[in-house]
């Protein structure tokens, strides 16, 4: 715990704070060392995850590129920043960071569903994080909007760059998955 002089005390949460957090269904993340806690995803978004999801593994298993996971997954990106993304890939050439317990350091991509109590975090907070601790792309879907807005990391200067915004049935290709052509509407259905 940190505490400044003469100011109000602020309590910094760590990876083994939230490892004594109860197992109550519900989501916990701590970001620069504040905790959040978010309800369990509505089925919309569910969908959404499963159907990604399934598009990713098949074709990372079939070309063997690496592992993709899903919630509730830790990343654990430092002391004072632990994670649970939608989806994340972490490609064969990153796989040392896969452990027993959780993923140690920034996956090659990471992807947030949006939902009314994250979406404010997943474009500020989470999105300056990944983006600090090296995640190469940032995919936001947004469930409502039917769209999918992909970032990529600018190295240099630790921040990410929006490529594009794809919308309700548009297809798109990302260099993570040579090959692989998403097509939108496969995620809302």
């Amino acid at each position: 715990m940190a505490y400044a002089v003469g100011e109000l005390q602020k309590v910094v949460m760590t990876y083994e704070d939230y490892l004594r957090l109860p197992n109550d269904g519900k989501r916990y993340e701590i970001l620069e060392g504040e905790i959040f806690v978010s309800p369990s995803p509505v089925t919309k978004h569910q969908r959404i995850s499963r159907n990604l999801l399934a598009i990713l593994h098949q074709h990372t298993y079939q070309h063997k590129l690496g592992e993709v996971f899903s919630a509730p997954t830790d990343v654990v990106l430092s002391h004072t920043n632990v994670v649970q993304p939608d989806l994340l890939f972490v490609s064969n050439d990153r796989k040392k960071i896969i452990t027993e317990k959780n993923i140690q350091g920034a996956p090659d991509l990471v992807v947030e569903i949006l939902s009314e109590t994250s979406a404010e975090q997943d474009r500020t907070a989470k999105k300056q994080i990944y983006a600090r601790h090296g995640v190469r792309e940032y995919w936001l879907i947004d469930p409502d909007r039917e769209t999918l807005e992909v970032y990529k990391l600018d190295a240099k200067i630790r921040a990410f760059e929006h490529v594009a915004t794809y919308q309700s049935d548009e297809s798109f290709q990302s260099a993570l998955f040579p090959g692989l052509e998403i097509t939108l509407r496969e995620l809302w259905e």
